[in-house]
């Protein structure tokens, strides 16, 4: 554990006081443990290769576009879905590094150092939060925008070309880093409350891969309308109508909007990290 800033004043007679850890050097002291870690690069470089080079072979390998070239409306879209299409894979990996960012260190023991330096505990998960959500956000949007960038000139052999000046475009790929950044704190949430790396993992994974996998089984087998609205208030579910491409689309089909996927993703987040706060004031370290 690398050594953190901490204010030490003296008092008026002469006494020293105890040391006080301010929020902003326990944000660099988590800034300093995520970019230690090997795993941390690990994952942000898979998102960014995956993402760039998955956009790429997509946008290469797509079907030239027909006599009467590719509609308009439908445009928008497609450039979304090329630049966004590799979250399915790389929102894993942030997944795996969220739940390491906090039980990596309830399995080396050091949670027990960042304890003693911050004993109310909660300002120490906030700081992991906000932390390890800025920098998986900061890491999708380059990823994102680069692919977009990079497949810019490709795109047009298939008769779509992005338009980098449309608000709804932009919006859309802004979501995507959004949706992997809060699908990454869902996961570090769940890590606080396990405590344990494998249980986390597997616990996120279910949760995002085969619940939505068990709901359309389900509702195929019961034709229960209910159960397949119900499955789009999922993590995975609502958090992929960030990056919708049209707002339209969420009216015509029933979907959630952007801006309501985005809101029940969070209040996922919220609620995980609201038990996991009561859970490690709770429990012994």
């Amino acid at each position: 554990m690398s050594t953190t800033t901490a204010q030490h004043s003296v008092s008026a007679d002469g006494a020293d006081r105890l040391p006080v850890l301010t929020f902003g050097g326990i944000l660099r002291s988590e800034w300093i443990k995520l970019v230690s870690l090997r795993s941390t690069i690990w994952c942000y470089a898979l998102i960014v290769v995956v993402g760039i080079g998955f956009g790429v072979l997509i946008a290469l390998t797509s079907p030239a576009a027909t006599a009467g070239g590719v509609p308009d409306a439908i445009q928008g879209s497609t450039a979304v879905q090329v630049a966004t299409l590799a979250l399915g894979f790389t929102a894993l990996a942030s997944v795996v590094l969220g739940t390491l960012v906090i039980t990596g260190e309830y399995g080396t023991g050091m949670i027990r150092s960042t304890f003693a330096a911050v004993p109310t505990r909660l300002p120490a998960l906030f700081g992991k939060v906000v932390v390890f959500g800025t920098t998986t956000f900061v890491v999708g949007l380059v990823t994102i925008f680069g692919t977009a960038l990079v497949t810019a000139p490709i795109l047009p052999g298939i008769g779509v070309t992005p338009n980098f000046t449309k608000p709804a475009y932009l919006l859309a790929l802004v979501g995507g880093a959004g949706y992997l950044a809060l699908v990454g704190v869902f996961a570090l949430a769940l890590g606080a409350i396990v405590r344990h790396s494998a249980g986390a993992i597997a616990s996120a994974l279910g949760v995002i891969l085969v619940l939505p996998t068990v709901a359309i089984i389900l509702s195929a087998i019961t034709q229960a309308e209910w159960i397949q609205s119900a499955a789009s208030f999922l993590p995975d579910a609502a958090g992929a109508r960030m990056f919708a491409s049209t707002a339209g689309e969420a009216a015509s089909s029933g979907f959630l909007a952007p801006w309501q996927g985005f809101l029940v993703l969070l209040a996922w987040d919220a609620a995980l990290l609201l038990v996991a706060a009561v859970l490690m004031k709770r429990r012994d370290a």
